[in-house]
């Protein structure tokens, strides 16, 4: 299992479109991969859950991922998330 902190810095958080577009990336993954704000833990394939957390500018997230993909899905998440905060 491998996992990464990213704080959102996009002035929105999370919200519908960026978490589509996350989960949309994640379920092209064959890890199991989860999202935790504030202790909460989500599974990151679902957006209904992911909406759940309601990520706001500023919030810490814990990504974490475990299955044969886990690098490739930690560097493709994150690099989602960097293209919608800039």
């Amino acid at each position: 299992m491998q996992e990464r902190r990213i704080t959102i810095k996009n002035p929105t958080g999370l919200h519908a479109r960026p978490a589509s577009l996350l989960v949309r990336e994640a379920q092209q993954m064959q890890s199991e991969l989860t999202i935790e704000k504030d202790g909460k833990t989500v599974n990151l394939k679902s957006l209904i859950s992911l909406l759940s957390l309601g990520v706001a500018m500023g919030d810490t997230v814990l990504i974490r991922a475990a299955g044969a993909d886990e690098a490739e899905a930690l560097q493709r998440l994150e690099r989602v998330i960097e293209d919608f905060q800039s």
